[in-house]
């Protein structure tokens, strides 16, 4: 089981060695570190590019604790992107697959999400109280340490908590017995399935109007897009009084541009109902203008970069060493190489030269053992004041120049969406049934209805002697006839009536719904201020964006 106190929505990841050599723990921390940079030049072509939701796949090295064995690991927290947590899994997958002296394993908040997923499928003595140290990924599959029997005395009894030793040991010795079962193989083969090919399709590229500061910093390190994104989604009060003028990204200075966003990060962003404040120098343009979406977007970015940098301060100015200086730096272009990293791109040209920025900037935030510990917007400012960028002239002379932004939130249609004779006849079979089932339904029309009545009666009963009722808006039937608006009485509006002429000679009114429903909607929506809540969520899920209420802005920018 995962320690007490475990962090929500957050996956932790440890690689043992599954047979340790008996060397000096010196030895096994220089022979560890040198995985470390294996590893990462290994899966640096799925890593680069990656936009993570929270926090990135990282790797560090772990020195022996008590019974645990010395290993390398790390833990991301992945939000609201729980796809960042299966890309993890197929990224351990593929790392067990290449280096088949290690074994790995995974939890998070759950536990062991990996036996959650194929639970249909897991013998009956596994449960999360006999899982703990039993489940690794090896040489790209699952293991399950079995629970030892007559037939098959290999495994550790399932009243006993294997040490993490142990399990290694069992693991190294007997790979075959320890295998998962087929079924279950299948069930994470599945769930892995499109890996890495569906990280690119989870990317979201959208033109964005943004101040040329942060045009620059993307620019350089794309992935600072998401602590933006999470600093403007999860604003409060004094975050917004940060924001009313506009000190480190003057919206003077805004460009237009193409911004990257994982799918989730663009949700994130794009769903929230947002008016800037009028001292800040933000304006949107009319709904209908052709490019209020771009502008939209660019306004609330902006205000996520300004939140991040006004909670620090510039960090130190001493210019970076160069990063050929780094003796790994070497050893990782190498590795990069043997894996196919640059495609065949010929050295020099503006492709391999952006392969290479990438590349650096990924080594600088995950390889390099001296990795700087500045927080996003430190490096925010440290990037704006450290680099030669392109003036706000040069960078609106490339907005005709950009490329083609992304359809909106549009499910792409595969063979399976595809109409097929099969799919026809089942419709056909449908339509049989229903056609042939309306008739019944007809009859049964008055017995569900006299038990609609009873079931009303009975509510009013038990509600006749509470106040519960004047908590609603009644309207009169001398005023709207029968029902809520219509002109034609309902079935439950009989109903409704029927019971107003009861022996207790007090007529009870029906309520008007949709007045109460939206009454209670529109209180619900002032009290957020603006920021996110249930109503804004629901109205927009419905497609529905309301004007923001002029009382409250006025209060909020006084």
């Amino acid at each position: 089981q995962l320690p007490e106190g475990f962090a929500t929505d957050l996956v932790q990841y440890k690689l043992f060695l599954i047979q340790p050599d008996g060397s000096s723990s010196k030895q096994t921390e220089k022979h560890l570190l040198q995985l470390v940079e294996e590893i990462l030049a290994k899966v640096a072509p799925f890593l680069i590019e990656y936009i993570w939701q929270s926090q990135s796949f990282n790797l560090k090295y772990h020195p022996e604790k008590g019974d645990v064995p010395a290993y390398i690991g790390g833990s991301t927290q992945f939000g609201d992107n729980v796809e960042d947590e299966w890309f993890i899994v197929y990224l351990l997958q593929q790392i067990t697959e290449a280096f088949p002296e290690l074994a790995a394993s995974v939890q998070d908040n759950d536990g062991e999400f990996l036996l959650i997923e194929a639970a249909e499928y897991l013998p009956k003595w596994l449960n999360p109280d006999t899982s703990e140290n039993r489940v690794f990924l090896h040489k790209g599959e699952l293991h399950i340490l079995p629970c030892g029997s007559k037939s098959s005395p290999e495994g550790v009894s399932k009243d006993v908590v294997p040490s993490v030793a142990q399990a290694l040991a069992l693991l190294s010795t007997h790979a075959d017995s320890c295998r998962a079962s087929p079924k279950i193989c299948s069930v994470l083969r599945k769930r892995l399935q499109g890996f890495p090919e569906k990280t690119k399709k989870a990317l979201h590229r959208a033109h964005c109007f943004i101040p040329a500061g942060i045009a620059n910093v993307l620019a350089q390190r794309p992935d600072l897009v998401a602590p933006a994104v999470s600093a403007f989604y999860l604003r409060d009060a004094i975050d917004l009084q940060a924001c009313r003028s506009f000190k480190t990204f003057p919206p003077d200075t805004r460009v237009l541009t193409l911004v990257t966003f994982s799918r989730c990060l663009y949700a994130q962003l794009q769903q929230q109902q947002f008016t800037p404040d009028r001292r800040s120098g933000f304006t949107l343009p009319p709904r209908s203008h052709p490019q209020y979406k771009a502008h939209e977007l660019g306004m609330k970015l902006a205000y996520g970069f300004e939140i991040l940098c006004s909670k620090c301060r510039l960090p130190s100015s001493e210019p970076d060493a160069p990063i050929s200086c780094n003796p790994q730096w070497k050893k990782f272009m190498d590795s990069l190489k043997k894996n196919g990293y640059f495609r065949g791109e010929l050295e020099g040209s503006a492709c391999y030269r952006e392969l290479i920025r990438s590349a650096e900037n990924f080594f600088k935030q995950s390889v390099a053992t001296e990795s700087s510990a500045l927080s996003p917007g430190e490096e925010v400012l440290h990037l704006l004041h450290s680099s030669n960028s392109p003036s706000v002239e040069e960078l609106r002379k490339q907005e005709s120049q950009l490329p083609q932004q992304d359809c909106d939130k549009e499910e792409e249609l595969d063979s399976d969406d595809l109409d097929s004779d099969g799919d026809e006849e089942e419709e056909e079979e449908e339509e049989e049934k229903e056609a042939g089932s309306s008739g019944h339904a007809e009859v049964n029309g008055t017995e569900t209805l006299d038990s609609l009545r009873r079931y009303m009666d009975q509510m009013d009963e038990e509600l006749m002697g509470t106040n519960i009722g004047k908590s609603f808006s009644q309207t009169n039937y001398n005023e709207v006839g029968l029902g809520s608006g219509s002109a034609h009485p309902s079935a439950t509006d009989e109903v409704t009536r029927e019971r107003g002429m009861e022996d207790t000679g007090e007529e009870i009114q029906p309520l008007d719904v949709d007045f109460n429903l939206v009454t209670n909607l529109l209180e619900s929506l002032s009290c957020q201020e603006g920021l996110s809540g249930p109503a804004s969520n629901l109205l927009q899920s419905l497609g529905l964006n309301l004007p923001p209420n002029s009382d409250s802005s006025e209060r909020a920018s006084s």
